[in-house]
């Protein structure tokens, strides 16, 4: 089947000496990998190798076969150029980091486009703000809207925020924030891209990160901790 949709890029992995295998979010189809031979090879390796840059937006046409094997492109061009996401140190190591989150949680080949259309929005407008510090924060709780387990916020005047059930609770059980965590977590939630930055502290929004990520290992079945965190935490200390 011919297919024609955007795609963001999540990962690519060099197979072989020339290859790459090329893992994608499309807008039509969902988790998409692809096979892309002779990559490193050619006059035209640099460009082809710069489309498949972390969350680098893309226009396909692509051959699917839908077979559970490895599909193939057929054109590709960038949708939008990034103009300083991939030069400027602090962004693309949010953007190493956040492809790195979504490497682990997408994880169906189906439709969601409402997830594409948010990320795409959310990665134009890093592109053209510098005050990005809380970024990869709201993104990551923005994204469990979309993967079924964002807080329920209806009782957000509880102390205490159980982790397995995400609800606002009276009382602290064995999987609950502390109090401190939960006012943390809060403010987080009311954070929008477009909000004061400075917000938290760096060891406060050190501690807002872990708690996201000890929040997806509770939701997502084989989410792992990014490789790419020490990175971002020594790019932001």
């Amino acid at each position: 089947m011919l297919v024609k949709t955007k795609a963001i890029v999540l990962s690519s992995i060099k197979f072989q000496e020339k290859s790459l295998i090329v893992k994608c979010f499309t807008q039509s189809h969902g988790l998409k990998s692809y096979f892309v031979r002779d990559a490193f090879s050619g006059r035209k390796s640099n460009q082809k190798i710069a489309y498949f840059q972390p969350l680098t937006i893309l226009e396909i046409e692509a051959v699917h076969k839908n077979k559970g094997t490895l599909e193939n492109f057929k054109e590709i061009k960038i949708s939008t150029p990034f103009h300083s996401i991939h030069s400027d140190i602090y962004k693309s190591t949010i953007v190493m980091f956040v492809s790195e989150v979504l490497h682990h949680s997408i994880r169906e080949e189906e439709n969601n486009e409402s997830l594409f259309d948010f990320l795409e929005a959310a990665l134009l407008w890093l592109d053209n703000h510098d005050e990005m510090a809380n970024f990869h924060l709201i993104l990551m709780l923005e994204t469990t809207k979309y993967l079924g387990f964002y807080p329920d916020t209806s009782d957000m005047d509880m102390p205490f925020f159980e982790m397995i059930e995400g609800v606002f609770t009276p009382f602290q059980a064995i999987s609950s924030l502390s109090e401190h965590e939960t006012n943390l977590f809060k403010k987080l939630i009311a954070l929008r891209f477009d909000t004061d930055q400075k917000v938290f502290h760096v060891i406060e929004r050190q501690l807002v990160l872990k708690i996201l990520i000890n929040y997806y290992m509770h939701h997502l079945d084989g989410f792992k901790k990014p490789k790419s965190l020490d990175v971002l935490k020594e790019i932001f200390s």
